[in-house]
């Protein structure tokens, strides 16, 4: 059994990280986004500070692994994969949860993740270091000193790599309030709040030095009606807890209510089995922080403007949960758990099928395009009027893949310097191969 169970788990990881790289190079753009092209020239410009959208630790990665050759988009999936095969040596090597890892890793959503240029790749190994850090510290196997120090050392770390990590800090802190009786409760209490001075002190030293006017910029009450806010809570949560599909067709569809459907369902099993088969002090842990997260994230939208809730943005407070759920799956089904894993690379596979683009040559375009105009180098303005639209943003997310020092424009004006770029000036000399599926 522990042969086949390890021949499974090998042939499971190589094909996750096969398709971690497919899912990026059979995609037009690179798999890429707005945010990517700030994260990429971040790092590009970096030691100057470029912005302080986001901490520091995404950009900075990007910007070590160029110091081997390659440019910043290369350098972002070498994190990528790095941020996956660290989960899975890790869990490998202490022993901790990694049957459930490897089912996790494959699933669609995840390796999603892996293969984008977005900083929750580098995040959900931080996420691993805390939750094993915190389950050492509930054990009793990690007290006193030694404990509150890796266990706010895992709290600031995941902080510089994203800010919502502080979601998980008010979980942590809540979770030492209600646990006040047990003897690891100080433990988790004092952790938050050396976590809490960092992050005070970051905003004074960091944020405010650069950006004095950050958080009166991105504070705004109202911005979104409950009633939006809780239909994309619940739409979020069912793709994020599909295991099979988290992308929902934005044109509506038959399809949309199997994918949430299946998502649902999967929810209606978690709370089903977590209720059934009792959650050990870790485990409730786990997912009691996990749910104060998503429900930070659901108040936060009330006066900052975020994305709707989807299965990236959940993925560092679905991580906990999807291996807790896959735990008690493992004591009912045991090896035959990996059916989902497999099932879920299969529904992956056919969906970058049929969305796939061709990046190589997109970016191979792109470059005789940029080296043409002599803006292969050096910043690049790219106008648009709207960065929600696709159309648009996709040429300016194609470009920074190439050069990374893009900056958006949102005016007219700029249009008429030479070196601001607009889609139609772009597209009137070369030809993207763009997918159907946006």
């Amino acid at each position: 059994m522990k042969f086949k169970e390890r021949t499974i788990q090998i042939s499971m990881i190589i094909t996750t990280l096969v398709m971690i790289i497919l899912r990026f190079l059979l995609n037009e753009k690179g798999r890429v986004s707005p945010d990517s092209i700030r994260y990429m020239r971040f790092a590009h410009v970096f030691p100057t500070i470029d912005n302080t959208t986001t901490p520091l630790g995404y950009p900075l990665s990007i910007k070590f692994f160029t110091f081997l050759g390659t440019d910043e988009f290369w350098s972002s999936k070498i994190v990528g994969i790095a941020a996956f095969l660290f989960i899975i040596i890790f869990s490998w090597k202490k022993k901790f949860f990694f049957r459930e890892t490897v089912v996790l890793c494959a699933l669609f959503s995840f390796l999603s993740i892996f293969s984008y240029t977005m900083s929750e790749a580098l995040t959900l190994p931080f996420v691993l270091l805390f939750i094993y850090t915190s389950s050492l510290v509930i054990k009793g196997k990690l007290r006193n000193g030694k404990a509150i120090f890796y266990l706010s050392l895992s709290l600031i770390a995941l902080y510089n790599v994203r800010y919502s990590s502080l979601f998980i800090m008010a979980g942590t802190g809540l979770f030492g309030l209600v646990s006040w009786k047990k003897q690891y409760a100080k433990t988790f209490i004092i952790s938050v709040l050396i976590g809490g001075i960092f992050v005070v002190l970051y905003k004074f030293l960091f944020i405010d030095y650069f950006n004095e006017n950050y958080v009166n910029e991105f504070l705004e009450i109202g911005l979104h009606p409950t009633s939006q806010l809780l239909k994309e809570l619940f739409l979020g949560l069912c793709t994020t807890f599909n295991p099979f599909i988290h992308i929902a067709n934005p044109a509506g569809g038959l399809i949309n209510y199997a994918i949430y459907g299946i998502g649902f369902f999967n929810i209606l099993v978690m709370v089903y089995l977590f209720i059934k088969y009792k959650l050990s002090e870790t485990e409730y842990f786990f997912i009691f922080v996990s749910i104060v997260g998503i429900i930070c994230s659901y108040f936060i939208q009330y006066f900052y403007s975020v994305n709707p809730i989807d299965y990236r943005l959940m993925a560092p407070f679905s991580f906990p949960i999807w291996l807790v759920y896959f735990r008690k799956l493992f004591l009912i089904f045991n090896y035959k758990v990996y059916a989902i894993g497999f099932l879920s690379i299969l529904s992956g596979l056919a969906f970058t099928w049929l969305s796939r683009g061709n990046y190589l040559e997109n970016r191979k375009e792109m470059k005789k395009f940029l080296q043409s105009e002599n803006l292969d180098k050096g910043p690049v303005k790219f106008y648009v009027e709207d960065i929600e639209d696709l159309e648009y943003i996709q040429v300016a997310e194609l470009i920074s893949t190439v050069n990374p020092y893009v900056i958006l424009s949102f005016k007219p004006k700029d249009t008429l310097q030479k070196t601001t770029l607009t889609r139609y000036k772009v597209l009137q000399k070369m030809k993207i191969d763009k997918n159907k599926y946006q």
